[in-house]
């Protein structure tokens, strides 16, 4: 036989045993482009949600940490609401030093209060300035008396640690006047104030 007769019979012979080989790849192939992802097809998986629903039938859920209330110092407590607020500091057993600072307080606050503005003062006592407040010796105990119950926007701190330095001194308790109030450290408490925007006097 010769090869060109061979060849020609034997072609159609090999195109069908290529497209037999062929076949069963495709169908492989057809059948994992046509078949649904396992996950899809597995009931106990949840599909992911319809990011199409309209609003609020899908959300995504977002953590939300509430801010914890702000704890104010008292110092920042006294500054609010408030449009003027002065210091006067007092650390010296002065007569005439003290009643310049309660004058100081009046003259203020009568100003203000002409301009219908609020205020509030501040008393700061320390070192022998405590004498000021002291109940046993105090040279204008009368007039802080009298400025407690007439102008309330006046108050008065007196020093801890210098009462308790005195208490040492003195070897007994020091009164200090109902219309003060006793703070740890004078020095820190004008410190404080002035951290929260209050002005400072020393008379």
């Amino acid at each position: 036989m010769r090869p060109i007769q061979f060849l020609a019979r034997s072609a159609p012979i090999a195109l069908a045993v290529l497209l037999f080989a062929l076949q069963p790849a495709s169908a492989k192939e057809g059948g994992r482009q046509g078949a649904a992802p396992a996950a899809a097809q597995d009931e106990s998986i949840a599909a992911p949600a319809d990011i199409s629903a309209p609003w609020p039938s899908w959300r995504p859920v977002v953590a939300v940490n509430k801010p914890k209330p702000l704890q104010r110092s008292e110092a920042a407590r006294a500054t609010a609401a408030v449009d003027h607020r002065l210091i006067l500091q007092v650390n010296s057993n002065d007569a005439a030093a003290m009643n310049l600072a309660l004058n100081n307080a009046t003259n203020v606050i009568d100003y203000y209060k002409s301009k219908g503005e609020k205020v509030k003062i501040e008393v700061v006592t320390f070192g022998p300035g405590l004498h000021m407040l002291r109940s046993d010796t105090s040279p204008v105990k009368n007039r802080i008396e009298a400025m407690a119950i007439g102008t309330p926007e006046v108050t008065f701190k007196a020093c801890g640690n210098t009462r308790e330095k005195m208490r040492k001194a003195e070897d007994k308790e020091i009164p200090i006047l109902s219309e003060a109030r006793i703070v740890d450290s004078g020095v820190v408490r004008v410190m404080e104030l002035q951290e929260n925007g209050w002005s400072y006097v020393k008379p």
